[in-house]
């Protein structure tokens, strides 16, 4: 599903009613939930889509280990998501963004959960909720990627 918005004040509006609403900006033409090594930077490490420095991974890197403040990033809020989407641009050597949302009460697969984060309003993170391998990490995450929609044209108005 694709949603376009004419005006910022249209997606803050959007942010404020839909309760559970949890948004990400990604690079355009890149994954929602996996990164491919363009989307990373330069001294980062990414594993089969998951950049390693998000996961708490056991010392051989085949485990993810469960944290509740460690995963893939998710906004809540508008001021959250434009700080989000400021810092993605800047660093996307000038491509676009689009923005994936999802419900926070998505059915999402057995093992994952959005936590709030403790230290910064309007940002969540998807998290490992119980020890698995990182394929099957993996696996989950295009699972939540199914279950996300696109934000089109709004991206241009942050």
């Amino acid at each position: 599903m694709n949603t376009h918005f004419s005006t910022i004040d249209d997606l803050s509006e959007i942010i404020k009613e839909y309760e559970g609403l949890l948004l990400r900006p990604t690079r355009h033409l890149s994954h929602p939930t996996l990164y491919r090594r363009r989307d990373a930077g330069p001294t980062e490490r990414v594993l089969k889509g998951v950049r390693v420095k998000e996961w708490l991974m056991s010392e051989d890197e085949v485990w993810v280990l469960p944290h509740d403040q460690m995963g893939l990033s998710f906004s809540s809020t508008y001021k959250n998501l434009k700080s989000v989407y400021k810092l993605k641009k800047r660093h996307s050597q000038g491509a676009n963004l689009n923005i994936f949302w999802v419900l926070e009460e998505a059915d999402i697969p057995k093992g994952l959960k959005f936590e709030k984060d403790r230290n910064k309003k309007g940002h969540y993170f998807l998290t490992v909720s119980e020890q698995m391998l990182l394929t099957q990490l993996v696996s989950k995450l295009k699972i939540v990627a199914q279950r996300m929609a696109l934000i089109r044209e709004g991206v241009s108005y942050l």
